[in-house]
């Protein structure tokens, strides 16, 4: 593909085939050396693991290219400490913290012409994948495992941007158990969500907001992505054994904190939803996505922190922070961006 072609204002969030992706194989009790591919599809037995039962990880990061051309990762090692955290839950084999960054470097660097350009507000999406390759009909861990990386120049998750919309609470459906998988970033964990977010979708609503499955008393995750209320100088942020950890809310509270703000991670009851002077889901693909109201849809209520649609300017500042950061706008000073060179 000639990427002079690529209109960068109109890039979304869909799938585009760059020129190389990298591969890493688990055999006999070892990883091996990373492999350069050109290839989009993989080869593996009919009864992997990963097909059958589940043994699945993921991860999404994104490289910025900055003002002075030079290209930025963001928070990588918090990924590859998360993706070890799965590994873990799910008996996978773990893939050492140098290996990841080692293969981060590289995909970026063959894919560096699909790197957006700074003045287009679009970046290079990274998705790493872990998944269990050797065959097995009973249930038990895999001894084989395949991980990749391939990438590609993404824009806006949400199609109108940095804007605010309204999502709704389903009673009727859970995300994770309390004890279950939720803090993990398995696949199956989104299979879970694709339901209720198509129905929620249908309804006009950009994501379903989750009560805990335990209770239905206390908020959960918002759809992909974590939930924050803004109130009294404080973001508050929901504490769960059911929400995956989301490296951008750990990296808006750091933030938070900066601007003078108090940071609480803790249970947050439905009723405080119509205390909040703001409220929004944040994560690696939408970055901040203010919400404009949360609609229970059992209750008959409604939260409303916006009617225009016009973010918050806790929401506005939180987002336009991180995002001076990622493409170098602003100093590192938590050392969060890693610069490929």
């Amino acid at each position: 593909m000639d990427t002079n072609t690529i209109d960068w204002g109109k890039l979304g969030f869909g799938y585009m085939k760059a020129d190389y992706n990298v591969r890493c194989y688990y055999r006999d009790g070892k990883w091996g050396e990373i492999e350069v591919s050109s290839e989009e599809t993989i080869n593996i037995h009919m009864a992997s693991t990963c097909l059958h039962y589940g043994q699945e990880a993921f991860e999404g990061m994104k490289a910025f290219r900055g003002k002075d051309g030079k290209i930025r990762v963001f928070r990588m090692d918090e990924n590859a400490k998360r993706l070890q955290h799965t590994s873990d839950g799910i008996m996978m084999a773990k893939l050492p913290i140098e290996k990841f960054a080692e293969a981060v470097r590289k995909v970026i660097k063959l894919n560096e012409r699909f790197v957006p350009p700074y003045e287009s507000g679009c970046s290079l999406y990274i998705r790493p994948l872990l998944i269990g390759i050797s065959p097995r009909i009973g249930v038990g861990p895999s001894t084989e495992y395949l991980f990749l990386i391939f990438v590609q120049p993404v824009g806006p998750y949400f199609k109108d941007g940095f804007k605010a919309t309204p999502v709704v609470i389903l009673r009727q459906y859970d995300r994770a158990a309390p004890l279950g998988t939720g803090t993990y970033k398995v696949g199956g964990n989104y299979a879970a969500s694709l339901v209720p977010g198509d129905l929620g979708h249908k309804m006009g609503y950009s994501a379903v907001l989750y009560l805990d499955a335990k209770e239905k008393k206390y908020v959960d995750e918002c759809g992909p992505a974590n939930f924050f209320g803004i109130k009294d100088n404080t973001y508050v942020t929901p504490k769960s054994t059911s929400i995956l950890p989301s490296i951008t809310n750990m990296s808006l509270q750091q933030i938070a904190e900066d601007m003078g703000m108090t940071v609480e991670r803790r249970q947050i009851p439905e009723e405080e939803l119509a205390t909040f002077e703001e409220a929004g889901e944040c994560g690696t693909a939408a970055v901040v996505s203010p919400i404009s109201m949360v609609k229970d849809q059992d209750l008959d209520k409604e939260y409303v922190y916006c009617k225009d649609g016009k973010p918050g300017p806790v929401c506005t500042a939180l987002y336009n922070k991180l995002r001076a950061i990622q493409y170098g706008d602003e100093p590192d000073t938590h050392n969060w961006v890693t610069i490929i060179d």
